[in-house]
């Protein structure tokens, strides 16, 4: 190139550059303004949780035998008092077996006390009652006759021998009534025989029943940890069901946002795995803890109309309503310097220069959050990104 013709365009660059300094010096830096603006705001809490149900129930055996077979899958809806688990129960189904005869031989024993030995021991008894007056009869005549003296000695002590066997044999009868009777020991032990009997039996149906795990109410089973086969045991988690019922949300807050939370506030929610279908939610519960590891509070959230595609543990993102205006001056939020300090403030154009304005804040909301002092309406402020300084010489574009 013509040495010449590089000076000449160096010398054009260098004008070029002057100009607009001078332009700047004279017009201010050109710098794009928002402008403060009044409008409805709403004002919300942002958090991420997770589907739930309120009763989640965990399925699991209570005795440890082998699974004989398993009617339902993972994700089938069940009704209450469906099968889930059917454990084998040939040793339970023997049991019950080996119980109900003895049953039956106590109830016969029952029987027996009350048709063929109370009626037997009350023959004895009378029986009894009338060999013992025969006998003392005819100990009372050969006495007599042994005191005239037609007798000996020894006919007497036969006479004493003889009445004195009958009058134990009746002792022994009366005993033998007596203990037949519904009020006797014979009775009683015969009576508990029955009661243990039949305290078997219900001992063997319970543990037959506990082969067969059925639904403890309607809903969904949301997890599955066991085959037909495998041997479980007591205290293992074999199936998750939800029941059917409220739909709720739990999530995580920060704890800084506590004092803005109530019972009876209104969100909306979405799925992440469908985002673009959003559907309502209401704040039924804040946990009056905070978690010091987070630094959160939970809060849980009821889905009056879930939607159908919602799942158990289904990640979810809430809105949470916290605050609304119907008419409130806005500015942009990058419009505000130190808005979570002490002492924030703004950037405003005031003719042709920056000027910096303390500011009182309100509700904060989506991009936007509420001045209650310190600007007015169509007021333009320079954003926070823009590198301009309190007093610097500024011509705004809108």
């Amino acid at each position: 190139m013509n040495p010449r013709l590089k000076w000449i365009l160096a010398g054009v660059v260098a004008l070029a550059a002057a100009l607009y300094i001078a332009r700047n010096l004279i017009l201010g830096t050109p710098v794009q303004v928002v402008s403060a603006q009044r409008g409805p705001l709403l004002q919300t809490v942002v958090a991420s949780g997770r589907i739930i149900t309120p009763q989640r129930v965990a399925i699991g055996a209570t005795i440890t035998e082998r699974v004989a077979r398993i009617p339902v899958d993972e994700g089938q809806t069940v009704g209450k008092g469906e099968v889930l688990i059917a454990l084998d129960d040939s040793d339970e189904r023997a049991a019950l077996a080996q119980a109900q005869a003895a049953l039956v031989q106590a109830e016969a024993k029952m029987r027996q006390m009350r048709e063929l030995a109370l009626p037997a021991a009350e023959q004895a008894l009378a029986q009894a009652q009338a060999n013992a007056l025969q006998a003392r009869q005819s100990f009372d005549r050969t006495e007599a006759l042994r005191r005239q003296g037609f007798v000996g000695q020894a006919q007497l002590d036969d006479a004493r021998r003889a009445l004195d066997v009958a009058e134990s044999q009746l002792r022994a009868a009366r005993l033998q009534v007596k203990t037949s009777r519904p009020s006797g020991s014979d009775y009683a032990l015969a009576r508990a025989a029955l009661e243990q009997a039949r305290a078997n039996v219900a001992a063997a149906q319970a543990k037959l029943a506990q082969t067969v795990i059925i639904a403890p109410a309607d809903g969904v089973l949301i997890t599955r940890n066991v085959e037909p086969g495998d041997v479980v045991q007591p205290g293992k988690e074999l199936m998750a069901l939800a029941p059917a019922g409220e739909t709720q949300i739990v999530v995580q807050i920060d704890e800084k946002n506590l004092g803005l939370l109530a019972l009876g506030q209104k969100a909306i929610a979405s799925a992440d795995a469908y985002p673009a279908q959003r559907f309502a939610a209401e704040v039924v519960y804040v946990n009056p803890g905070v978690d010091p590891l987070r630094g959160a509070v939970e809060v849980k959230l009821r889905v009056p109309q879930p939607p159908p595609f919602l799942r158990q543990d289904m990640t979810v993102s809430v809105d949470i309503e916290v605050a609304r205006r119907a008419d409130a001056l806005t500015v942009p939020s990058d419009a505000v310097r130190d808005a979570t300090g002490a002492h924030p403030w703004v950037l405003a154009v005031n003719g042709l220069h920056a000027v910096r304005r303390p500011v009182t804040l309100g509700l904060r909301g989506e991009g936007r959050i509420e001045v209650l002092s310190g600007v007015a309406p169509g007021d333009r402020l320079v954003p926070s990104a823009a590198p301009v300084l309190p007093g610097q010489r500024v011509r705004a574009v809108e």
